[in-house]
C-alpha cells in the first residue's frame, strides 16, 4: 500500500486542479516556506475525515476553501481526491486502486465518496482502520507534533509506533 497521487482543487492555495502523483518510494515533499507543503499534509489528514479545523491550521471548516486574491475571486467548496495503491488488497476491495474523495461547500455541506461512489464519513473511518492511516492515525505527524513525541513516555512512544505501523485498534 502506498499514496499514489493527490488531486486538490479549491483547497487552501491550490486554486486550480492539481494533481501531485507519487513513486513507491518517496520520503518527503520540499520547497521554499510559503510554497504549499503544509497544506499538502493538510490535505491529506483532511481527505481522511479532519473534522477540527485548528488541525488544519484554520479558525473555521470554511478556511479549507480557496478564499481569493486580488486578482481572483473565491472559490464555493474544496475538493481533495487521494488515490491509494489497494494492489496487497490491504483494503476490503477487489479493486487495485482506492480513491477516497472529500467535498465541502461554504454552506456547510461536506460530500464523502469511495471509489465516486457517495458515503458517509464512517464509511471513510472503516475503511482506514487498522492501515496506520486515518486523521487520528500516525501515518501523518504535523509540524511540532515531533517534539510533544519524543517527550512522552515510553509507552505512549509505543502506542503512537503501533498505530503508525497499522498493528492497533
Amino acid at each position: 500500500m502506498y499514496l499514489k497521487a493527490l488531486e486538490i482543487q479549491g483547497f487552501k492555495s491550490f486554486a486550480d486542479k492539481t494533481r501531485l502523483s507519487f513513486e513507491k518510494d518517496i520520503t518527503a515533499i520540499v520547497g521554499p516556506n510559503g510554497s504549499g507543503k503544509s497544506n499538502i499534509s493538510d490535505a491529506i489528514l483532511w481527505v481522511m475525515g479532519e473534522q477540527r479545523s485548528k488541525a488544519l491550521r484554520g479558525s473555521k471548516m470554511e478556511d479549507v476553501i480557496f478564499g481569493g486574491t486580488e486578482k481572483r475571486g473565491a472559490l464555493g467548496y474544496a475538493q481533495v481526491s487521494l488515490i491509494i495503491d489497494n494492489s496487497a488488497h490491504i483494503f476490503d476491495s477487489d479493486q487495485s486502486e482506492i480513491m477516497l474523495t472529500r467535498r465541502y461547500y461554504r454552506s456547510g455541506e461536506s460530500e464523502y465518496y469511495i471509489n465516486k461512489e457517495a458515503v458517509r464519513l464512517k464509511d471513510i473511518n472503516s475503511l482506514l482502520m487498522d492501515t496506520g492511516l486515518g486523521r487520528d492515525g500516525y501515518s501523518i505527524i504535523g509540524q511540532g507534533r515531533i517534539a510533544e513525541i519524543v517527550s512522552s513516555r515510553s509507552t505512549d512512544r509505543r502506542d503512537v509506533f503501533e498505530e503508525a505501523a497499522g498493528i492497533s485498534r
